[in-house]
Parts: structure tokens; C-alpha cells; sequence
């Protein structure tokens, strides 16, 4: 099987195209359950040669399918949205430590060593 080329599918009505592809889809198929049953392909690049074939038919499908929704889109009349009030946004205070880094070892020292006794304690 010749690989299709993309004018002789553009050519084609959409009716074509669908039943083209459903069967190329079978055909596909088939020859992918013989190879999984172990089975030697008649020609061993003709399951390549589908899947290149459907897939370029599955993608104009699919940009036929894009164009008509472009143009339904555009003979819409489009609909204004309106506009969205800004928040009033809370002014948030950033406190940054000074060294964040020196108060973290002071704590783990802190916690590290015993409370000092007073001197009540002591006696």
C-alpha cells in the first residue's frame, strides 16, 4: 500500500475521509493482532505505512474539524464581559529579622543549657 499523499486527502470529501479512516483503522488493527500472534506480515513496512496514513488523515480531519469552529466563532457576535473592579489590596507589613540565623543557634543554645538557679534556689 502506497502511502497517501496529503492533496489526495485534502481532496477528499469529509464523508471519504471518515470512511478512509475507519478503513485504514481495521486494516491497522488486523495486521498488528497477526504480528502479535507471531505471525510473519505479508510486507514487513505495511503497518508503518497505515500508521502514517491514518494519521495524516486523523490530522486534516481534525484541522477541518478547527476551521469550522474558527468560523462559527467569528459569525458569533462577541460577547463583552465587563470590566472587573481592582481590589483594595491590605498593606502587609514585612518585619525581616536581622539575623535570623544568629537568633536560631541563640535559642538551640539556650535550650541546650540549664536555666541558671537563682540564689533562693541555691539554698
Amino acid at each position: 500500500m502506497a502511502l497517501l499523499r496529503t492533496k489526495e486527502i485534502r481532496s477528499m470529501r469529509p464523508e471519504d475521509l471518515k470512511l478512509k479512516f475507519k478503513e485504514l483503522s481495521d486494516e491497522l488493527m488486523h495486521e498488528r493482532g497477526v504480528a502479535a500472534m507471531g505471525g510473519a506480515p505479508a510486507s514487513p513496512g505495511r503497518i508503518r505505512a497505515l500508521r502514517t496514513n491514518v494519521a495524516r488523515i486523523h490530522t486534516i480531519m481534525r484541522e477541518l474539524e478547527l476551521a469550522e469552529a474558527k468560523k462559527k466563532a467569528a459569525t458569533k457576535a462577541p460577547v463583552k464581559k465587563p470590566k472587573a473592579k481592582p481590589k483594595e489590596k491590605a498593606e502587609k507589613k514585612v518585619v525581616a529579622k536581622a539575623r535570623p540565623k544568629r537568633e536560631k543557634a541563640e535559642k538551640r543554645a539556650a535550650a541546650r543549657k540549664p536555666a541558671a538557679k537563682s540564689e533562693e534556689e541555691t539554698k
